[in-house]
């Protein structure tokens, strides 16, 4: 899609950094952090949000959550760290090209938002 921010990432067009690159996934540091430790994780496909999702995308979500799991311990939040997707204007989703919140390094309250 020309005009979302996330696929002109993707593309190269709009610089970030970048903690993990392959050919599903990338996952790069969020420009407004809201805790120590705040990047997102997001699929090369181009897919609204979660309910967008067809029956196809399943794998490429759950590479999702281990593409999290591995950057989180790679900088060192494996022990406590949030997960977060927005679904829809709703629910606070700025950007719409599915994408996951890893939030760490700090204690996280309940409930959120």
């Amino acid at each position: 899609m020309s005009d979302c921010l996330f696929c002109k990432i993707i593309a190269g067009d709009i610089p970030a950094e970048k903690l993990y690159d392959d050919d599903d996934v990338i996952a790069f540091r969020d420009i407004s952090p809201q805790a120590p430790q705040h990047f997102l994780v997001i699929p090369k496909k181009h897919i609204i949000n979660l309910s967008d999702m067809t029956e196809g995308d399943d794998a490429l979500v759950g590479k999702m959550m281990r593409v999290a799991a591995q950057v989180a311990d790679e900088y060192g939040i494996k022990e406590g760290y949030r997960t977060v997707i927005n679904n829809g204007a709703d629910s606070g989703q700025l950007v719409f090209h599915l994408h996951m919140h890893v939030l760490g390094g700090r204690p996280m309250g309940w409930p959120p938002g």
